[in-house]
């Protein structure tokens, strides 16, 4: 069973946060994880609260503890203070999940 987030961005710099993407995927990587779906989004009907969202992916992990050691890892951490900050105005984790199914 993996752990599994739906997460919606505000992307205000596109080759920033592709930038961002290239340098962290290979630390996701490998710590077994990866991304799942990943959608620019055009128009938003609803969302929670103030959130302005134009991106809107999955991302997930073997488990709850290697998710959670991923976002603290110091290299991870440099490399979203160089890249991720500049590309990214919100972040809204629109729901955190178990899931056994393993086709994404």
């Amino acid at each position: 069973m993996r752990v599994e987030m739906l997460v919606g961005l505000k992307v205000t710099n596109e080759e920033g946060y592709a930038e961002y993407r290239k340098a962290m995927r290979p630390l996701l990587l490998a710590t077994g994880g990866d991304f799942g779906c990943d959608f620019r989004v055009s128009e938003v009907l609803r969302a929670p609260g103030e959130a302005d969202i134009n991106r809107v992916f999955t991302i997930h992990f073997p488990s709850a503890s290697i998710r959670d050691t991923f976002f603290a890892d110091p290299t991870y951490l440099a490399i979203k203070e160089r890249h991720f900050k500049a590309a990214v105005e919100g972040t809204t984790i629109l729901a955190s999940y178990q899931r056994d199914d393993e086709r994404l």
